[in-house]
């Protein structure tokens, strides 16, 4: 140590380090020391151990793996953490359990004038589809609002649908459905635009509901070692404008402990009069000052989702016989507007965040990246991305690594799970279904890959994410997407396979890269913010497909320096 050299504040020794550092190995015994909240040294314990001194804390890493902080390129922990302190049913996977949930939180309850929350999966029920008896027989008179994991449908008890005046003659909206039953009643189930009928005459919530959440869902991802990532929606308008301000009160008052960037929320049903609106919010979240806020993004939801036939296709969905219907899903933005307004937010500096699952979705979302690098003559500075990508059509495959378009994954959703088995591939028919989560195919074009969770949607434990990525298979504890048990060992789509090695990189250097902080995290280099994880396993030395990567826990994770969660008995 020099003269005047200031000591570490922590170091971690004999651990496994993935540095995600392309000029080293994959992994390598090293040690690592934080000081001031960045790395001050990476290398051996000779070289680190000469920056401690008495007051440094040292962590024994031995048999452990160090990562970088994992940064969630597609989440949602507001509305996750509201969920989680009301009527979750995210921990639950039959419909018995659901109702027997629901029945409970009411019993608990009896104040409340409205039951809420959510997180129940659609292969639980026939057909995707729950019914609002089930709900009436266990809550009696009483409204229930529950969406599902991936809030593009919502269950509603009988005394909701009255409350909101829905009935035999009302009308489906342009960008959404009301199940009914063959005499027209609607029977409990609503789809995309259709649950704003009952949203607008929900009890709105606070500020303080969405600062509750949003703690609760923070603690939550920290403990599985993430440390950053882009909310994928955050409304100006209505209820979901105290996402925001929830953001805006923990930021001010330092209780936002994540690197945080907002997607802000694009309405579609209004035009490029919300441009205005948007800047505003931007400049809001700069005037706060903080390192830990952003609101850089924009998010724009193009289509739905394949369960519901809402995710935007070329060509027509099947019924349950293979033959062709008339419906090929909905576009939510007409595809010359959506050019004409990703060429303005562009142009005004603004990333583009898309929601695209469907295969005519992806290519309308390329097609106005690509108008708006043509009138902009802007290249990737924006970091434009694509979230989803359920299923892209080959000659959409190499038009993203041109256009500098980021793939952001959901790699959890990536196997043949009940839902994909039961709810997806039967209406896509075997030509389509093949062309989903293109993940390896992409990789190989040389295409910037991002990974997310879309939780509350599905699980937001990385090492569960990887599990899939890596084997295309669903993970072993339960965690697929639809909620399902895990059971299958085929590798579904095997050629689209990764390597855990890249796997890692997406969840780090490759999503820090879409939310602009790879010079902050993203890997473990000297200069770099000291955003760490410790993992209770090497998980680069187990076997892959056994379950192994999934199995592993997560001891410590650290934000610039500062634990943010620690194991019991660490």
């Amino acid at each position: 140590m020099s003269v005047g050299q200031r000591t570490a504040d922590t170091a971690i020794f004999g651990a496994a380090v993935c540095t995600v550092d392309p000029r080293r190995a994959v992994t390598e015994d090293l040690a690592v020391a934080v000081l001031g909240g960045e790395i001050i040294a990476v290398g051996s314990s000779e070289e680190v151990r000469a920056w401690c001194g008495p007051s440094t804390e040292v962590i024994d890493g031995t048999g452990r793996l160090v990562l970088p902080g994992i940064v969630d390129a597609h989440v949602h922990p507001p509305m996750a953490g509201i969920e989680m302190v009301r009527c979750n049913l995210s921990g639950f996977g039959t419909r018995a359990e659901y109702i027997s949930a629901v029945g409970a939180y009411g019993h608990l309850h009896p104040e409340l004038e409205w039951i809420r929350g959510g997180g129940w999966a659609m292969a639980a029920f026939p057909n995707g589809l729950p019914v609002a008896e089930d709900l009436d027989v266990v809550v009696g008179n009483r409204p229930v609002y529950l969406p599902n994991r991936d809030h593009h449908s919502a269950w509603v008890s009988s005394r909701a649908l009255e409350l909101a005046g829905i009935t035999a003659a009302t009308p489906d909206p342009v960008d959404g459905r009301i199940e009914r039953d063959e005499g027209g009643r609607p029977t409990g189930a609503l789809h995309e635009g259709a649950m704003t009928l009952v949203e607008r005459i929900l009890p709105r919530l606070s500020v303080a509901d969405y600062v509750e959440g949003l703690l609760a869902a923070q603690a939550y991802l920290h403990s599985l070692g993430i440390t950053s990532w882009q909310d994928a929606w955050v409304p100006l308008h209505g209820d979901g404008k105290h996402a925001f301000d929830a953001y805006l009160d923990l930021a001010s008052s330092g209780r936002l402990t994540a690197r945080v960037v907002a997607a802000l929320w694009w309405e579609r049903a209004r035009g490029s009069e919300q441009v205005e609106g948007l800047l505003e919010a931007r400049a809001q979240a700069a005037a706060v000052g903080s390192d830990r806020l952003r609101a850089s993004s924009v998010k724009i939801m193009q289509d739905g989702v394949c369960e519901t036939f809402t995710a935007a296709m070329l060509t027509p969905y099947l019924d349950v016989h293979g033959h062709e219907t008339g419906n090929c899903g909905l576009s939510f933005v007409e595809p010359e507007a959506l050019k004409a307004h990703v060429t303005r937010l562009d142009a005004e500096g603004f990333q583009v965040h898309v929601h695209a699952l469907g295969d005519r979705a992806v290519r309308e979302a390329l097609d106005a990246f690509e108008a708006a690098r043509a009138a902009n003559h802007s290249t990737d500075l924006h970091r434009h991305h694509i979230a989803h990508l359920q299923v892209v059509h080959p000659d959409d495959l190499g038009r993203f690594a041109p256009l500098g378009v980021t793939a952001n994954f959901q790699p959890l959703w990536a196997c043949e799970d009940d839902q994909m088995v039961e709810l997806t591939i039967p209406y896509l028919g075997p030509e389509r279904a093949a062309q989903q989560y293109p993940i390896g195919s992409l990789l190989r074009r040389g295409v910037p890959l991002a990974f997310g969770s879309d939780w509350p949607v599905s699980t937001p434990n990385p090492l569960a994410e990887l599990h899939v990525a890596v084997n295309r298979t669903p993970p072993p504890l339960g965690g697929s997407a639809s909620g399902g048990a895990g059971e299958a060992a085929r590798s579904w789509l095997p050629d689209e396979r990764i390597s855990l090695e890249a796997g890692v990189a997406a969840f780090t250097r490759g999503s820090a890269y879409v939310n602009q902080l790879e010079d902050v995290c993203g890997s473990i280099e000297v200069g770099k913010g000291a955003d760490l994880v410790l993992i209770d396993r090497n998980v680069f030395e187990v076997d892959a497909d056994d379950g192994g990567i999934a199995a592993g826990e997560v001891l410590l994770t650290m934000v610039g320096g500062e634990t943010v969660y620690e194991a019991p008995g660490l």
